[in-house]
C-alpha cells in the first residue's frame, strides 16, 4: 500500500500520525458514497475515451463489490493508506492493474472527499427529516388526545395562565415542523456536484461535469471550480447548523419532561422502557435519555460551531486545517437524528396524570381571563388590571382550572383544531418521499439494475 501522493521520500512518523488524524476511522463511513461518486466519475471518464469500456466495466464492479464490503464493515482502512480515497484506489489498482492507475485522471482528493460528504449528507439529511416528522407526529397524537387537559402554563418558571397539556405538545410539533424549510434549504446547497473541480482549477481535460452530477441525482453542477473548495466546511456548517436548531427545540422539550415527570410536578410518568435505575438507590427510576438529549442539543450546537470557526478564518482553495471538519459534522448529524429517534419511544410510553395536572393549578392563574371578562363589559384593560390585582385568588367567577376555555381564537389553548398540524406534516413527508425515490436511483443505477 502506498500514499497516493508519495514520491519516495519517507515522513516522519509524529506528521504522519497527526496529518492522517481519524480518517482511517472516520472514512468508513464515507466508503460506499465514495465508490459510487467513483463510479460516476469512471463513467465520465469512458465516455471523453480515457477509459475502455472493458475498463469501465471491471472499475464499476469492483466499486460495488467495496461498496458491498463498506456496509458489511469487511473493508478495511490501514493507517497507511491515510483515507478511505487511497484505501479503493490501491484496491482497485491491485484488482485491476492499468484500470485502478487510471480512475484518479480529471480528480483530487479535494473535490473526491466533498462529493463523497455531499452525498453521505444527503442521505443523512433525509433521516433527519424522517425523524423529525415522525416525533412531530407523535407530539400531535398527544396534543389531541390532551386537548382538554388543563395544566398550568409557566413563564419565568412560575405559574402565569392556565393552558392544556394539548396545547404545550402542539407548540413543541409545530416548532419541530418549522425546521422543515430549513432543511429543503440545506438540501438544496448540498445538492450540487462538486466533481470535476479536482483542486479547485479545474483539470486539462473536456470533462462531462454535468454527466457526473446527472448519474449522481445531484440538482445541479457547483459552477465555479474555486467556489467548489471554498465550500469545503461552509455546507457542513449549514447542514449541521439546521440539525443542531431542530435538536435544540428537541432538548428544550427534553428539559420541559424531566421537570414534568419529576415528583414536584408528576403531570407525566415515563415508562419504565425509557427509564433507567440508579445502582444504590432502588426506588430511583431516572429521565437519562432526556437527559442526555438535553446535553446533546449543546453538544451539536458546539459541533456546528467548531465546523464554522475552523473554516472561517481560512482564504480561498483548500487547506488542511479543513481535515478536521469532518469529524465534528458526521458526529453531529448522527448524533442529532439519534435524539429524534429516541425521544420517539419516551413520547409513546407517556403517561399523562390528569388529576395533578389539574391540582396543581393555583386560583390565581386565572386572573387575567377574569380582566378579559371584565373588559368584556366595557371596562378599559387597565381599571380591570387594576381592580383583579387587589384579589386575583377570587377575581374569576369560575372554575379557574378551566378559564382556558375562554380563549378559542386562532392559537389559543381553546382552539384545539390540531390538523394544520397534520397537514404540514404530510407536506414535508410528501418532499421527504420524493428526495427518496431520486437517491434510490442514484443507487439502483450504481447496482446496475
Amino acid at each position: 500500500m502506498s500514499r497516493l501522493w508519495d514520491k519516495g521520500e519517507a515522513l516522519d512518523a509524529a506528521v504522519a500520525r497527526l496529518t492522517v488524524g481519524r480518517d482511517p476511522e472516520l472514512d468508513r463511513r464515507l466508503l460506499a458514497f465514495d465508490a459510487l461518486a467513483s463510479a460516476a466519475h469512471a463513467t465520465m471518464l469512458e465516455s471523453i475515451g480515457v477509459l475502455g469500456r472493458d475498463e469501465l466495466q471491471q472499475l464499476l464492479g469492483e466499486l460495488r463489490t467495496i461498496a458491498s464490503e463498506a456496509e458489511a464493515g469487511e473493508f478495511s482502512i490501514e493507517p497507511a493508506d491515510e483515507d478511505g480515497h487511497t484505501a479503493i484506489e490501491n484496491r482497485l489498482t491491485e484488482r485491476l492493474g492499468d484500470a485502478g492507475r487510471r480512475i484518479h485522471t480529471g480528480r483530487s482528493r479535494n473535490d473526491q472527499v466533498i462529493a463523497a460528504l455531499r452525498l453521505w449528507a444527503r442521505e443523512a439529511l433525509l433521516d433527519l427529516a424522517q425523524e423529525l416528522s415522525a416525533v412531530a407526529g407523535k407530539l400531535t397524537e398527544l396534543a389531541t388526545e390532551h386537548a382538554a387537559t388543563s395544566v398550568p402554563g409557566f413563564t419565568h418558571t412560575r405559574q402565569a395562565m392556565t393552558t392544556t397539556l394539548g396545547h404545550f405538545f402542539a407548540a413543541y410539533a409545530e416548532n419541530l415542523l418549522d425546521h422543515q424549510p430549513w432543511l429543503e434549504c440545506a438540501w438544496q446547497h448540498l445538492d450540487r456536484s462538486p466533481l470535476g473541480s479536482a483542486s479547485g482549477f479545474g483539470v486539462a481535460l473536456p470533462l462531462d461535469r454535468q454527466l457526473i452530477g446527472d448519474l449522481l441525482g445531484f440538482g445541479s453542477v457547483q459552477r465555479n471550480t474555486l467556489a467548489v473548495q471554498n465550500d469545503r466546511g461552509r455546507t457542513e456548517a449549514l447542514v449541521l447548523g439546521v440539525a443542531a436548531a431542530a435538536t435544540t427545540d428537541l432538548g428544550r422539550l427534553a428539559r420541559d419532561l424531566i421537570s414534568y415527570s419529576g415528583e414536584a410536578y408528576g403531570f407525566v410518568a415515563l415508562g419504565p422502557e425509557t427509564t433507567t435505575g440508579s445502582s444504590i438507590m432502588p426506588q430511583k427510576r431516572n429521565p437519562d435519555p432526556l437527559e442526555i438529549i438535553r446535553a446533546a442539543a449543546t453538544r451539536c450546537r458546539h459541533l456546528a460551531g467548531q465546523v464554522a470557526d475552523l473554516y472561517g478564518g481560512l482564504g480561498a482553495g483548500y487547506h488542511r486545517d479543513l481535515q478536521l471538519t469532518k469529524e465534528p459534522f458526521l458526529e453531529g448529524m448522527v448524533l442529532a437524528t439519534d435524539c429524534l429517534r429516541t425521544v420517539q419511544p419516551v413520547l409513546a410510553s407517556l403517561v399523562v396524570d390528569s388529576d395533578r395536572c389539574r391540582d396543581a393549578i393555583l386560583p390565581a392563574t386565572a386572573a387575567t381571563d377574569a380582566i378579559y371578562a371584565q373588559v368584556e363589559q366595557g371596562l378599559p384593560f387597565r381599571d380591570a388590571y387594576r381592580r383583579v390585582g387587589k384579589g386575583p385568588e377570587t377575581a374569576f367567577a369560575g372554575d379557574p382550572t378551566t378559564s382556558w376555555q375562554r380563549r378559542t381564537h386562532l392559537g389559543a389553548p381553546g382552539d384545539s383544531d390540531f390538523d394544520y398540524l397534520s397537514q404540514r406534516r404530510a407536506t414535508g413527508d410528501r418532499w421527504l418521499a420524493a428526495r427518496r425515490q431520486e437517491v434510490s436511483a442514484v443507487w439502483s443505477w450504481f447496482a446496475g439494475q
